[in-house]
């Protein structure tokens, strides 16, 4: 028998090792470092082991949209200000998540995968340490469409596909981390268009710690700004999707159902589909008094609301005019109740989060959380009635540049000061103690000194807890008495807090979020998130001259911005004047038709009075509106409606039926003074080239140049027809004649100045060629030059709603 006895395997030791083993197949079931590729709806997206996209394609089209021989992180880092590209990426396929790996910053950032039956989300779950994370950036994802880039919505069209990313929380911000405020002057970063495509990119800001900004902008140098607790990049998510072109915006509504997006609904219809989306408004300044006066003149227009353009005392605790509303909320809510009567909708303006001087906010006791640009503490006691402060340092106090109410906070005091030295001690100067209605108080050495944020409007702000605060008073407000159309003119308050664009579109959604029922709203600023409440971008402004004169390139410009992100067109506000003429008028409605562009009409209650063709101005509106609401006009007749140069007008033959009656100008003929031998007439002679059919003569005189004036101006058409306008025009003023004795002379803003008759009716011209000699007399050291051009009739059509 053999010494040695046959020893039988451990079953403790097998279990072990198949225990292993099965941990090592599971583990590698469900971890892989190779390319990944996740599919929703006809998007396919593939992510190789560095963690970069590889592909972007629809499905359907069987195209792959990502740029080559360009950098396309899943995500980017920004830590200690530095950029960091993934180094590798870990799919774990049983709990669908990402790790992405920035080995030279010791930073891992899991990402969790959804694929959804159109669209495919990813969320920040982790991001560790988080010390370590200034911010991330989605992307850029860059692709080689360019056609059509929505930067505002990050959605670029090719012409057969949309393919897009939406942020799907106010954390998450459109852009690719341009500064470490965080905000944007430009409409839009979400997309941008590139020599070769595009790139679509999104970012978020680890705000869960202190930091230092370059407020509002770069303009408040070093701002510190208080960690928001909780608010780290994790969290951080957005949806990538691509359709077909013509399905975009119904794609988007499905993400904003399917993720829990804003979805503003007007009767259950969302708004960017509803029948009001890019109608038109009046803005004004009624009372209780007047206010049935302003519900007829906006329904005689045919326009949806009535827009107060000021109804508050303060801003901040939105304290209503007593001069206006001398019931107070109730007296608002009267009048909403007779605007909602009249099937109107009401609004008021205001600027979002300034607050004023006399606001309960600011006085008497001004609140502890009103935003600071810097602070120092001081370095002795002071008296109540001290007039020099020593702080600890100058900077902030000695920023002169945006600086417009030198206000300094200590304790439950403001003082007002002239300057801070600019060597030690730092004393602050001339201090006016108890500003703003507050108490002057003695001060401790180490008590803190705060420069208070401000602004020329002359008001102050809150800081993000205040802000908060105050976007539910304004909610409150709407809910207690129907108020439902708001502008978020001035959202770029929101910069205040050192939180940049995430300050300006909280503001908007804590609105949102705390109103209990449906409301249009504008925008001063157009933001990503804030794309899914917002229901207008109105910009453009009415105070610089007349319809055809006030910014109107600017408003022409901004309608491609509105069809690169589904928003509605719309012109700005124009202002109807005691002297606004019916052809300003049907010049601007000619363009609004055009464009198919709504717009807002600030009429004022005395101006409106005063105007002797007031009636006809609202029907004419009326009539443009329908026509333009209804689709009546064709695509051809929609392109020669937006040629500034054209003029026309607009009939009603029948219910939705018109006569559109297009007049044409002619070139512009100019006539400069010159010198002539002795005896040699000075009159310029012009070949003038008649397009139109037989007609009385209309024309247009302007004087253009720095100084100067033109006078005895005389015409004389074909040898025979002679004019004599009774004018003197100096530089930058016109008159036009309309075909009749009187002529309408407008001021260098392009107001009506005065009417003057003309000693007889303009000749008769047949279509063809004709002369025009012109004479008159220069005055000025640096005489002006005369300008005219000729105007026609050139056809009538009918056009109709339903006719195409």
């Amino acid at each position: 028998m053999s010494k040695f006895k046959k020893i039988k395997p451990s079953t403790s030791i097998t279990n072990r090792a198949a225990q292993l083993i099965m941990v090592l197949l599971l583990v590698l079931s469900i971890s892989t470092t190779a390319q990944i590729s996740f599919t929703a709806g006809e998007l396919k997206l593939s992510i190789n082991e560095l963690g970069s996209v590889t592909e972007i394609t629809n499905t359907l089209m069987g195209n792959n949209v990502l740029a080559k021989d360009t950098a396309a992180p899943l995500m980017i880092l920004v830590s200690n200000n530095i950029r960091y590209l993934p180094t590798a990426m870990l799919y774990n396929k049983a709990q669908h998540t990402i790790r992405l790996t920035y080995k030279a910053s010791g930073v891992t950032i899991d990402i969790k995968v959804q694929e959804k039956p159109g669209h495919l989300v990813m969320e920040i779950i982790k991001a560790v340490p988080a010390e370590k994370i200034d911010a991330v950036v989605w992307g850029p994802y860059p692709t080689i469409i360019n056609k059509t880039v929505g930067e505002v919505i990050g959605v670029v069209r090719d012409g057969s596909i949309s393919v897009g990313i939406q942020v799907l929380n106010i954390k998450t911000l459109g852009g690719n981390y341009p500064n470490s405020e965080g905000s944007t002057d430009q409409r839009g970063i979400a997309a941008v268009g590139k020599p070769w495509g595009s790139v679509l990119q999104a970012y978020a800001i680890n705000r869960n710690r202190t930091r230092r900004v370059d407020a509002w902008g770069g303009q408040f140098k070093n701002m510190p700004v208080a960690a928001m607790k909780g608010e780290s990049v994790a969290g951080s998510k957005i949806a990538f999707f691509t359709c077909d072109e013509p399905k975009t915006l119904d794609r988007l509504e499905q993400i904003e159902l399917a993720e829990n997006l804003p979805h503003p609904t007007i009767n259950g219809i969302w708004f960017k589909k509803s029948s009001l989306f890019g109608r038109s408004y009046i803005i004004s300044s009624f009372n209780e008094n007047n206010v049935d006066e302003m519900i007829g003149y906006t329904k005689r227009a045919g326009l949806i609301s009535l827009y107060h353009e000021g109804p508050f005392k303060s801003w901040g605790h939105f304290i209503l005019d007593s001069t206006q509303f001398p019931n107070g909320k109730a007296g608002l809510k009267q009048c909403v109740d007779k605007a909602h009567a009249a099937g109107l909708m009401m609004g008021m303006h205001t600027l979002t989060n300034f607050i004023n001087t006399n606001d309960p906010y600011i006085t008497p006791i001004p609140d502890d959380r009103l935003s600071i640009t810097g602070a120092a503490a001081l370095i002795k006691d002071i008296d109540a009635a001290a007039k020099e402060i020593e702080v600890a340092s100058p900077e902030y106090f000695n920023q002169q540049q945006n600086n417009s109410l030198h206000t300094i906070k200590i304790g439950k005091e403001l003082i007002r000061y002239k300057t801070v030295s600019a060597t030690t001690p730092y004393i602050i100067t001339d201090c006016q103690r108890g500003a703003f209605g507050t108490s002057a108080a003695m001060h401790k050495a180490g008590d803190i000194a705060g420069k208070l944020f401000d602004h020329p409007y002359e008001v102050f702000f809150p800081d993000i807890d205040m802000q908060r605060e105050t976007a539910k008073n304004i909610a409150s407000l709407m809910n207690e008495t129907g108020v439902d159309h708001l502008d978020f003119d001035g959202i770029e308050g929101g910069l205040a807090s050192g939180q940049g664009d995430y300050g300006t579109e909280l503001f908007a959604k804590d609105v949102y979020d705390n109103v209990h029922h449906d409301f249009i709203c504008g925008t001063s600023r157009s933001l990503t998130y804030f794309w899914h409440m917002c229901s207008y971008y109105n910009w453009g402004e009415p105070w610089y001259g007349g319809f055809n004169e006030s910014m109107q390139q600017y408003r022409i410009d901004n309608q491609g911005l509105f069809d690169r992100n589904y928003m509605p067109h719309m012109l700005g506000w124009y202002l109807l004047s005691d002297n606004t003429t019916m052809a300003e008028m049907e010049w601007m409605l000619a363009r609004s038709a055009g464009y198919g562009a709504g717009f807002a009409m600030v009429i004022k209650p005395a101006s409106i009075k005063k105007n002797p063709l007031a009636p006809e101005l609202l029907d004419a509106i009326r009539e443009w509106e329908t026509a333009r609401n209804g689709g009546a006009f064709s695509k051809e007749q929609q392109e020669r409606l937006k040629d500034p140069k054209n003029e026309f007008h607009l009939e009603k033959i029948a219910d939705d039926k018109w006569n559109l009656t297009q007049f044409a100008v002619s070139p512009v003929f100019v006539r400069e003074k010159f010198i002539r031998q002795p005896g040699e007439p000075t009159y310029t002679t012009w070949n003038y080239q008649q397009q139109w059919k037989e007609q009385a003569l209309q024309f247009r005189l302007t004087v253009k140049g720095k100084e100067g004036s033109v006078s005895n101006i005389k015409m004389q058409l074909d040898n025979y027809a002679e004019i004599k306008i009774p004018v003197q025009l100096s530089a930058g003023e016109t008159a036009v004649c309309d075909g009749t004795t009187s002529l309408k002379i407008y001021d260098t803003k392009g107001k009506l100045k005065a009417t003057q008759q003309l000693p007889g009716l303009p000749p008769v011209l047949t279509n063809g060629s004709h002369s025009v000699v012109i004479d008159c007399t220069f005055g000025g050291e640096e005489p002006p030059t005369l300008a005219m051009q000729f105007k026609g009739k050139m056809v009538t059509e009918t056009c109709s709603i339903g006719k195409l």
